[in-house]
């Protein structure tokens, strides 16, 4: 008759070896699950500025370029028509409008135009502006040199002022023969509210306090 097999209880020592093994193996999982939510916490909060770096740099998604300077050379014969489209988001009491609809220029002109802006409430508010160019593939053309978009607006309760915006369309356009139909560019711009706006250096908080007293 065959005997069956006895079942030998591991050695205590054993079996502490493997419970600390699957401990090890346990803190390295959780160590590597620890650093994957870090780096895609990290990734989600640098992924904004990438992005508007991103866009800066290649006009994507209608993203005007910043000049520092007019273009070298004289404009050139071609003439491009620019709407200007204005807008509030809601939550700021704004009145936002171009004081231009629309102007013909040529590629390679410097060209200034004006927006009104005036806070309608009753205490000093703060806004920025986010633009855009259409169609969207003329972002890397137009060029920026003065804009009230690359920083944010304070306006005094009541307060009206003319905001100005210099630019020009790279004479480059003339190359991309993907835009060789186009004679139509709208430039918008979208105020947003600024809930916590930067503080203001100390000399710039005494020149308003000079300004309301006159």
């Amino acid at each position: 008759m065959a005997r069956e097999p006895i079942e030998r209880e591991a050695p205590a020592a054993s079996r502490n070896t493997a419970s600390r093994r699957g401990l090890t193996r346990d803190a390295v999982v959780a160590s590597i699950c620890g650093v994957v939510v870090v780096l895609m916490v990290g990734a989600s909060y640098a992924a904004v500025p990438f992005y508007n770096w991103f866009c800066r740099a290649t006009g994507f998604n209608g993203t005007t370029q910043v000049a520092t300077s007019a273009p070298s050379g004289a404009p050139l014969a071609r003439r491009i028509a620019v709407r200007f489209d204005s807008n509030v988001a809601p939550g700021l009491p704004w009145k936002f409008e171009s004081e231009q609809t629309e102007i013909e220029v040529r590629v390679g002109e410097v060209v200034t135009v004006f927006y009104a802006v005036t806070n309608q409430s009753a205490r000093p508010t703060t806004g920025q502006a986010a633009y855009n160019v259409a169609p969207l593939t003329v972002g890397a053309y137009f060029q920026k040199i003065n804009c009230f978009c690359f920083t944010e607006q304070t306006m005094a309760a009541g307060e009206k002022r003319e905001m100005p915006v210099v630019f020009y369309v790279d004479p480059a356009l003339a190359a991309d023969r993907e835009n060789d139909g186009l004679n139509t560019i709208t430039l918008s711009y979208t105020f947003y509210p600024v809930r916590d706006p930067a503080p203001k250096p100390l000399a710039a908080r005494e020149s308003d306090r000079r300004k309301e007293d006159l």
